[in-house]
């Protein structure tokens, strides 16, 4: 059985961070979401993946590549105009044969519940029994059946919602065909399925026991810590008083310079140079070729590739994209004055503890200050003792009085 997996989309919502890659290749722990759905995947069973791409389509297939790395075979499909779900299905028709699964890229689950889902006979739509089913669709059930689909609505009728994986046969192409545009002006893979319902088709209804949905870009905070190495591993160079509690994976090529404190689960990628004298606190990640150094902080955050930290700096529940550079001094605050959740971007957290959502490349000067919920676009500039706060736009050049610091 093959498996395609969707990953044409931006993900408008996780931005800043989906500027530059899509939202399918943000890192979880350092490796991609998608990543950790190929694996479970392949632990599943499943040799024979198709990539249904489109958005910064390059950043997929240079990662992956034909997918030997991992032992399975990757194919790819290309989506030009996004036109929604069933639109990018359609693309595959032709090479997936019989049954398939169909995985919405920016959803994760585990191998026990992808095997259980290619196990059923049939059509079978996965599910996830949830408090709140906000900006998911739903699904209405009768006796293990699907009788109904609901895309996103303001009143779900029921808590079940459509988690985004499925087992399908060559059935669905015909009822692509049929569908029609939705209010959205695409054609969803939802509208298509309740055409075959409403055809007398029976589409079994599969409860998943993991699921992970990403939509902000705080959800990759959720997620991390579950990802992260239950060992440790060093593949590099620790100095003499260095400590390591807990479990923590050291890359190639990274030194942990001496005085460092590091409280696992920490997985910290190759070509690091970490510390002197720098404490960094469980569930962060750090990437490939990054600088956190003398008497820096750094709790419960990503840190993407390339990027600079070098001293006296404190990031805390942040993510931080690639290239960035934050001068001496930079305060990522994570906590409201008055306790209250964090609203970033004008969307409620719903997390009491968030700091700031950075972009690539971008750069602070001296003693700046980042209030919680900031989100800033990549290649903008803070200037020296600048207090940022709200939504930020890319290339922003952002400086204090008086006037000849003004860019």
């Amino acid at each position: 059985m093959k498996a395609v997996i969707l990953a044409a989309g931006e993900g408008s919502r996780m931005r800043p961070l989906t500027f530059a890659r899509p939202k399918v290749m943000l890192p979880i722990a350092n490796r991609p979401l998608m990543e950790h759905l190929l694996i479970a995947g392949s632990q599943a069973g499943i040799a024979d993946f198709i990539f249904v791409v489109g958005y910064r389509d390059d950043r997929v297939r240079d990662y992956f590549g034909d997918g030997s790395q991992w032992g399975v075979q990757i194919e790819y499909s290309l989506q030009r105009d996004r036109l929604g779900t069933a639109d990018a299905l359609g693309k595959v028709k032709d090479l997936v044969g019989g049954s398939f699964l169909v995985m919405n890229g920016d959803v994760l689950t585990g191998p026990g519940d992808l095997r259980g889902l290619a196990g059923q006979n049939g059509l079978a739509l996965a599910g996830k029994n949830l408090d709140s089913l906000d900006g998911l669709g739903a699904v209405e059930v009768n006796g293990g059946r699907i009788t109904r689909i609901h895309e996103k609505t303001a009143s779900p009728p029921t808590n079940l919602a459509n988690a985004g994986f499925y087992r399908l046969s060559p059935l669905i192409f015909d009822a692509i065909t049929s569908t029609p545009l939705s209010p959205r002006g695409e054609v969803e893979l939802t509208d298509s399925l309740q055409l075959l319902i409403d055809r007398g088709e029976e589409i079994r209804y599969y409860p998943l026991e993991s699921w992970l949905n990403f939509t902000y870009p705080w959800n990759l905070l959720d997620a991390n810590p579950m990802y992260m190495p239950r060992e440790s591993q060093n593949r590099g160079i620790i100095e003499g008083n260095v400590s390591i509690q807990g479990p923590c994976s050291i890359g190639e090529g990274t030194r942990i310079r001496s005085g460092s404190y590091i409280t696992g689960p920490v997985v910290i990628g190759n070509n690091c140079d970490i510390g002197p004298n720098c404490f960094i606190r469980p569930a962060t990640a750090i990437g490939d070729s990054c600088h956190i150094g003398a008497s820096v902080e750094v709790k419960n955050s990503i840190i993407m590739r390339g990027t600079k930290v070098p001293h006296l700096s404190y990031v805390g529940d942040s993510v931080i994209g690639q290239d960035c550079n934050l001068g001496a001094g930079t305060m990522i605050a994570n906590l409201r004055f008055d306790g209250k959740n964090v609203v970033a971007g004008g969307v409620e957290s719903k997390r009491r503890k968030l700091g700031a959502v950075l972009g690539d490349g971008v750069r602070t000067g001296i003693n700046v200050s980042i209030n919680p919920g900031t989100l800033i676009g990549d290649g903008a500039m803070i200037g020296p003792g600048v207090t940022v706060s709200g939504s930020i736009a890319p290339e922003s050049r952002i400086f204090q009085d008086p006037p000849g610091l003004t860019v």
